[in-house]
């Protein structure tokens, strides 16, 4: 199969079509090869627009979402960024393509690994692979221009909006209600404002659940 043409292809007939004008992270796309962070056996199938499952219960963000998502998180080429759920690295890998750094965290033993592999194999040196508890992220690095949350999760813990730099942004897909969201939530001295950008579906994170209230 010529990976190269089915990436164009993605980016003509899924990603530009989904109102993605980024330049950078259109030009991210093209070159990272997703072929390489799904399973052998799925490698054809790796450029469909649809969460790409790697196993474990785990899936790839759908190319399109993703790519939004990097678009409304603004992110520039002096910018740290935080990526929490990586899975294999397919995320990290794009972010490390349109930002000055990345700190990507997955818990995964096994996707860290494969992750940590392929930033090697790929020639990318501006992307670290930390296992660890996706919902902790990584505070020894902080704080974050961006962060990135590659699944749905019910909520943003705290103990990650405090590794944001002042007037950082972080971008998750909000779930709990009949339609998922992609908010992006940005730090303004002791405030947090939350923006609803746009609806979006897409497999759920572990460990975001949201702590349901007591009821008598």
């Amino acid at each position: 199969m010529d990976y190269q043409a089915v990436r164009h292809n993605m980016v003509e007939n899924q990603i530009r079509p989904n109102r993605v004008t980024n330049a950078a992270v259109i030009d991210a796309m093209e070159e990272i090869p997703r072929e390489k962070f799904v399973p052998e056996e799925s490698a054809g199938i790796a450029y469909v627009d649809e969460a790409a499952a790697i196993g474990d219960g785990r899936y790839l963000m759908e190319p399109s979402l993703l790519a939004r998502i990097l678009q409304e998180a603004n992110v520039s080429e002096d910018d740290l960024v935080l990526n929490i759920g990586c899975g294999t690295g397919y995320s990290a890998a794009v972010l490390a393509k349109i930002s000055k750094a990345v700190v990507a965290v997955e818990e995964n033993s096994g996707f860290a690994e494969k992750a940590s592999a392929l930033m090697v194999e790929l020639g990318i040196d501006n992307a670290v692979i930390i296992e660890d508890s996706l919902a902790d992220g990584y505070a020894k690095q902080a704080p974050y221009d961006v962060i990135v949350i590659s699944g749905a999760v019910e909520e943003v813990p705290q103990m990650l909006l405090d590794q944001l730099v002042e007037g950082g942004r972080l971008v998750s897909v909000l779930t709990g209600g009949p339609i998922g969201k992609v908010v992006v939530t940005q730090k303004i001295g002791e405030s947090i404002s939350n923006i609803e950008a746009f609806d979006a579906g897409t497999p759920l994170l572990p460990g975001f659940r949201k702590e349901k209230a007591f009821e008598l």
